[in-house]
């Protein structure tokens, strides 16, 4: 999934600004805190969606990122505005400065290797996202936004009992809005 993903993101340069443009922005008009990430490798650039979010009304919802301190500790967030300076955390991955504030997200865009329309989300394997997820479900209501190439899609992610499914997810051809069985 790894290679697959590398390949589309060379093939479809532009594939972020197409997300964002599949959003229906006007309904994310309810978050208050939007976590995103730095864009690692051939991650989708989250960067066009959050834009879009932030504008429909500036100044009122704010940006956060999330900080690695260790392998097994959920990640937490802190406060940050585009453009502002950034360092490396635990693992290198650039994140807010440590005097920032620390933030509990309500909408939480996430990266992937590959997900399923039931909600499944493969990531890359050291669980940080699951537990971050249920730590921060356990404080407050998160909707979680995984953002793909369509092309990650498979037709069945397996899960565990541990992990976090997502909310909806935005490829640059479409937005997929996830049901839940039984409710």
């Amino acid at each position: 999934m790894r290679g697959l993903r590398r390949r589309l993101a060379e093939a479809t340069p532009d594939a972020a600004l197409r997300a964002a443009r599949r959003l229906p922005v006007s309904r994310f008009s309810r978050f208050s805190v939007i976590a995103a990430y730095c864009a690692q490798g051939s991650e989708m650039d989250p960067g066009p969606i959050l834009t879009a979010i932030l504008a429909l009304d500036p100044g009122r919802a704010k940006a956060c990122l999330p900080v690695a301190a260790d392998r097994q500790s959920p990640l937490i967030f802190r406060l940050w505005q585009p453009g502002e300076p950034l360092l490396p955390d635990a693992f290198g991955i650039l994140s807010p400065r440590a005097e920032s504030p620390e933030a509990l997200p309500n909408l939480v865009i996430t990266p992937l290797l590959a997900f399923d329309r039931r909600g499944g989300r493969l990531g890359q394997g050291a669980g940080h996202y699951d537990r971050t997820l249920a730590n921060l479900r356990r404080q407050r209501p998160v909707f979680v936004l995984g953002i793909a190439f369509a092309e990650q899609e498979v037709a069945e992610v397996p899960t565990d009992r541990h992990d976090e499914r997502l909310d909806a997810i935005v490829t640059e051809t479409e937005y997929i809005e996830v049901t839940r069985e039984g409710g």
